[in-house]
């Protein structure tokens, strides 16, 4: 499985090209994403990392671009910023997931296994079907993410908070909230408030 990093710090590049190579994938790093979607277009690849701050071309636009010429490919965006608004305008470019910086191994190898195997259920299903199915249901929401996320909510006996689904699925915080809050406003799931002794409430969320 060949996996392109788009990461102006060739620190992190070398880490992540490492992780890769210890799970047995096969990394290629870019300094920017300009080369990156260059190296994409010549080369090909089966997910895509890409930072949030790069020079010449920086990673909202590089997701942008990317969806320009591929819907299906996973993309990841490394990032140090885990405001809802930030992952909102990513995912509505076309990004399907996160990936916190500093990395952490264990997390960011189950994160790029979790969508590969998605990935690999959409294309069984289209093979299947002969059918080329529309990848996003609506700007932001892949039709493959959803359906994981509705499958857990449907077997789950208990109402979850968003960090509990994001821990069992291995999806970003973000991601998660952002397909919940889709799934509330289309009457399929329910946020219910759960109050602390200490702090703010935590909604919980449950299927209908």
């Amino acid at each position: 499985m060949r996996i392109i990093i788009m990461d102006d710090e060739q620190s992190l590049r070398y880490t992540l090209s490492e992780i890769f190579s210890f799970a047995g994938w096969e990394p290629i790093a870019y300094p920017n994403g300009r080369e990156g979607i260059e190296g994409f277009l010549n080369h090909g690849a089966d997910i895509i990392l890409v930072d949030y701050h790069m020079p010449e071309i920086d990673g909202l636009e590089t997701v942008r671009l990317i969806r320009e010429h591929d819907q299906e490919i996973p993309i990841l965006v490394l990032t140090v910023d885990e405001r809802q608004e930030i992952a909102d305008r990513f995912l509505d470019a076309g990004a399907t997931d996160f990936a916190l910086k500093p990395a952490k191994a264990p997390d960011l190898i189950a994160r790029v296994q979790l969508h590969m195997r998605l990935l690999y259920m959409t294309k069984a299903v289209q093979a299947n079907t002969k059918v080329q199915n529309e990848v996003f249901v609506t700007k932001g929401i892949s039709k493959s993410t959803l359906s994981y996320i509705e499958r857990y909510l449907t077997d789950c006996p208990e109402p979850s908070t968003v960090e509990e689904i994001s821990k069992e699925l291995s999806l970003a915080v973000p991601t998660v909230y952002r397909y919940l809050t889709y799934l509330v406003n289309n009457g399929k799931v329910q946020s219910i408030p759960s109050y602390q002794k200490i702090g703010r409430p935590k909604n919980r969320y449950c299927w209908i």
